[in-house]
Order: structure tokens, then C-alpha cells, then sequence
């Protein structure tokens, strides 16, 4: 899946895994996402195939489930039991199926529609939630991934993409286009994995944080990147990465026209990091 690689090559992302290493993360690494990415590629084919075939109703909602549960199963064995993708199978799977159903000429807010229609259907085979953003949303009162989708993924649709059209506008380059989109949507979201790992206090200071570095001109201006780095900083020193964040940042891209770039991937193994000149030039201008 395109989406998630182009995600996970991202650098430099506020406590995140990517090209510079595991961020805040313990048991996930480049190599690990993107061996998921590979894992998952078959799940979200599958998806997009039953969608095609039917209608928008309960019987495709199961199906897409069953088949959410078996991606969950690879995406587990690909890296070793490390849950690298669990959100984002919800998330894509979702708009993956909704792609199908509303066809290639459907805008991003009519995808996002036909996806929220899809996420309000029960699915009689479902296990009990039991998740941690389960959990997390019953004990803080939040809407969490499930929210989102039912309410037509409006921190892709409102937040997100214009926020990447904009900076591109702005010809701060590619990358800090995605970058400040990331920001933007960690600016208002309530990340359950903020949440679950730091509570309240981690939710809000990585929404500061993101706000701040959004008000210097974005990730493309010095000062905006070396707000970047400093929001960085604060997340690995509370230990809290904004990964609900990084879920939705991947649907933008999925549905982005201007995102359909062949990704080019990282190495499986361990490898230093050999950056572009352009990243090393504003690398330097943050820490000056």
C-alpha cells in the first residue's frame, strides 16, 4: 500500500517511526512498517475486489471485517507480533472499500461519505472491543478511530488535505507539504494513542506543540522546523508518539491525486540513513 510506505519514509515526524529511527516506539522500526505495508498490500486488494462486486451494505461491512481481522493476522506476522498497522487497516480499509463503491471520479469528501456509511453498519462477527483505543475512548470521553470514520474523516477531509494543498502552494517542497499536514491534524485530534500512552497531558502538548510549529510558517521555514524538533523532543521525552495521527496522514495520501508518486523504499535491513542534500540544508538551518 503505497499510502503506508509513503507515511513511513516521512522524516523527520514528531516521536514517529521513520528514516531516522523508531521515534518513541520500543518495538516497531522502519524495516518492521514496511514489511507490514508489504503484508498488507494483499488485505486492502481483497477489500477493494469484494467492494466492487457489491453494494454498500451489511453483508460487504462483515466481509471487509473478516477480511480487517486476516490483514491483522499478516500484518502480526510480518513483524513479529508488533502492532504496527492495526489503526490503519480500519482506516484505509475503509477508504479503500469506498474508493470501489463511489468510483474513480468521486472527490475525497464523497469517498469519505460513502466510507462513513460503511463504518456506521454493524458487523455481527466483530469481536468485543477490547482495544486500547477502546479503552481509551470510554475512559476520556473521545471519539477515537470509529468516531472518525462515522463522522465522514473529517481531520482528512477538513484538516488534512487542504492543509497539503496549501503548503504545496506555498513551494516549501514535498515533503513539508505531508509534514505540516501530519501537524495540522495533530493540531485538533484527539489521538488515542497520545491518550493511552500520556494521557491529557501528552494530547495537549503535542496539540500545542504541532499549533506552534504551523504559526512560524510550517515545517519549510527555519523557525517552523526547528519548532518541529523541539515538539519532537518533548514527545520522546514523554515518551508518547501521535500514531492516530500518522493513520490519517496515510487516508490523506490515499486519497491525494498528487500523491500517486511511485514510494521508494527504505531498505529492509538496518542501514545508515543517507539523506538528500535539500533535507541536510534544512536540517542545519533548524538547529543554527
Amino acid at each position: 500500500m503505497r499510502a503506508l510506505v509513503l507515511e513511513a519514509l516521512l522524516t523527520p515526524k514528531p516521536a514517529l517511526v521513520d528514516q531516522r529511527g523508531p521515534g518513541a516506539h520500543r518495538d516497531l522500526d522502519l524495516a518492521k512498517l514496511l514489511r507490514s505495508a508489504r503484508a498488507l498490500r494483499g488485505t486492502f486488494l481483497h477489500m477493494a475486489l469484494v467492494a466492487g462486486e457489491g453494494a454498500a451494505d451489511v453483508r460487504l461491512r462483515e466481509r471487509l471485517g473478516a477480511l480487517g481481522r486476516r490483514g491483522e493476522q499478516a500484518m502480526l506476522a510480518a513483524t513479529g507480533g508488533s502492532n504496527a498497522h492495526r489503526g490503519a487497516i480500519w482506516v484505509l480499509g475503509l477508504l479503500v472499500a469506498a474508493l470501489a463503491l463511489a468510483g474513480s471520479d468521486s472527490t475525497p469528501r464523497e469517498v469519505a461519505a460513502v466510507a462513513a456509511g460503511l463504518a456506521r453498519l454493524p458487523d455481527r462477527y466483530a469481536p468485543p472491543l477490547s482495544s486500547n483505543g477502546a479503552r481509551v475512548c470510554r475512559e476520556f470521553g473521545v471519539a477515537g478511530a470509529r468516531g472518525e470514520a462515522s463522522a465522514g474523516f473529517p481531520h482528512v477531509v477538513e484538516v488534512g488535505l487542504p492543509t497539503l494543498a496549501a503548503a504545496r502552494r506555498r513551494g516549501g517542497g514535498e515533503s513539508c507539504a505531508r509534514l505540516d499536514a501530519l501537524l495540522a491534524i495533530m493540531s485538533s485530534l484527539d489521538d488515542t494513542c497520545l491518550l493511552h500512552r500520556g494521557g491529557w497531558p501528552a494530547l495537549h502538548a503535542a496539540r500545542s506543540g504541532a499549533r506552534q510549529v504551523l504559526a512560524l510558517g510550517g515545517s519549510a521555514t527555519a523557525a517552523g522546523g526547528a519548532a518541529l524538533l523541539a515538539l519532537d523532543a518533548e514527545l520522546l521525552r514523554r515518551n508518547v508518539s501521535p500514531g492516530g495521527c500518522a493513520d490519517l496522514l496515510a487516508a490523506c495520501l490515499l486519497l491525494d491525486s498528487e500523491s500517486d508518486e511511485p514510494a521508494e523504499e527504505a531498505p529492509t535491513v538496518a542501514a545508515p540513513v543517507q539523506h538528500s542534500a535539500s533535507y541536510l540544508e534544512r536540517r542545519d538551518s533548524w538547529n543554527a
